[in-house]
């Protein structure tokens, strides 16, 4: 159970929202569960109202996607099927390394068919700038992004996602399958990992 003991209201670009101390864990919620859901049901509807019918690849990038995928995926009202890459860009702290290496690749071509790539952040574009690249070389009848969070700061590359859940300014975030060092990817909420926070 999340006991809220502080809250305090900080506009973001596509929300206000409270953020509310969580005492179990010392941290605090940027977004809740139920602001996710609801953020997530939206861009679903817009996905499907985009495909007009026609079959759809997705293709989550491991592993912090994979609630989103999930959530996203049942909230998209098409024929779907599922793929996963996975690359690496971080180390075990909060700065990524800047390059991006690809550890799987995707199990079934994607010629032809409509791509969405799913990402948990877009920050730096580094990852996602080098996967598109990857991806419009097996041409694709079209290829978008989706991404829940969006840290446009941030940005190295010139690339934007098609959808985006929420814009945040440069903050670390775990939880919703985002970690700091492979940990608190099973938090239902989004939270802010704080410099003071213990490891």
């Amino acid at each position: 159970m999340i006991c809220t003991v502080s809250c305090r209201v900080v506009a973001l670009s596509r929300d206000t929202v409270c953020m509310a101390t969580v005492i179990r864990q010392g941290l605090e919620v940027l977004f809740t569960r139920q602001q996710i859901a609801d953020r997530v049901a939206e861009m679903g509807a817009q996905i499907t109202h985009d495909l007009n019918g026609e079959k759809l690849v997705m293709v989550g990038v491991l592993k912090g996607a994979a609630p989103f995928l999930a959530d996203l995926a049942r909230a998209v009202q098409v024929d779907a099927t599922f793929d996963f890459v996975a690359t690496s860009s971080y180390g075990k702290g909060q700065r990524s390394s800047g390059a991006v290496k690809l550890i799987k690749d995707l199990d079934e071509p994607i010629e032809g068919k409509n791509v969405l790539v799913v990402e948990d952040i877009l920050d730096t574009g580094l990852t996602l700038s080098y996967l598109r690249k990857l991806f419009l070389q097996q041409h694709p009848k079209t290829l978008r992004i989706a991404a829940l969070l969006d840290k446009p700061s941030r940005r190295l590359e010139k690339i934007e996602a098609d959808y985006v859940g929420f814009s945040i300014p440069n903050l670390f975030v775990i939880g919703y399958g985002m970690d700091y060092a492979e940990r608190y990817r099973n938090l239902p909420d989004i939270c802010l990992m704080t410099p003071d926070h213990p490891e």
